[in-house]
């Protein structure tokens, strides 16, 4: 689905104030919509997934698994899975983490920008390219939070994501970490602190997912 800019502006200033519950209702009824919500199973993210399915319990959930993930994490998911009852739909990238690591060396380090575009667009931004093409929103629900990281600071609760054409919605964007930690303890929910995205490398840092070059590095990595 397509809004105007006029439109999502309209709806920036009438969600602001609204609850994410009531956000993520307002995003499930939108004409001919198709939702998805994204995750990795980051810190936190249980809110976003927990409030999602309270709504639409059978939602597609996005994940791309691209081998990196520490145990931790991958506990934190099946944890997630059982209590959720989340209808996971993982993408893997086409290369496995051992055989990337055995042709091209250690994860890129931050000094390393141009390395960690390569990184990002082989194992992240393709399985999810490919995730986004396979189940086809028109509507796609993330966990971003303006105190992420500057470039997220610039977006808002509606947006319109150029890389994959869709309406972005974020529910949790002017939350708090004091917000996000008071829901997962009303709420009996589990987080993951041993978390570690390689694409990323440092918080402040975006993969490509939610930045403008990552639509031509994930075409590039798909080619």
């Amino acid at each position: 689905m397509s809004l105007s800019a006029e439109q999502i502006a309209a709806a920036n200033a009438s969600l602001r104030d609204k609850s994410p519950l009531d956000i993520i209702h307002w995003a499930l009824t939108q004409p001919n919509g198709r939702a998805i919500v994204s995750t990795n199973f980051r810190p936190y993210e249980a809110v976003v997934l927990h409030l999602v399915t309270q709504v639409k319990p059978d939602i597609p959930v996005l994940w791309v698994d691209h081998g990196y993930n520490r145990p931790a994490t991958y506990k934190h998911a099946e944890q997630l899975r059982a209590q959720l009852g989340l209808n996971i739909h993982a993408f893997l990238p086409k290369i496995t983490a051992a055989h990337r690591d055995a042709i091209h060396g250690p994860i890129p380090s931050t000094e390393d920008e141009e390395g960690l575009k390569k990184f990002s667009a082989v194992m992240k931004l393709e399985p999810f390219q490919r995730g986004m093409r396979e189940l086809a929103p028109t509507i796609w629900i993330t966990a971003l939070r303006k105190v992420q990281n500057p470039n997220r600071a610039g977006l808002d609760i509606v947006s319109h994501d150029a890389n994959f054409n869709t309406l972005k919605i974020s529910p949790v964007f002017y939350w708090s970490d004091a917000d996000m930690e008071a829901y997962l303890a009303k709420h009996n929910l589990p987080n993951e602190w041993d978390y570690f995205d390689p694409a990323k490398a440092d918080e402040k840092r975006e993969c490509g997912l939610h930045a403008a070059w990552g639509k031509n590095a994930a075409a590039t990595a798909s080619a």
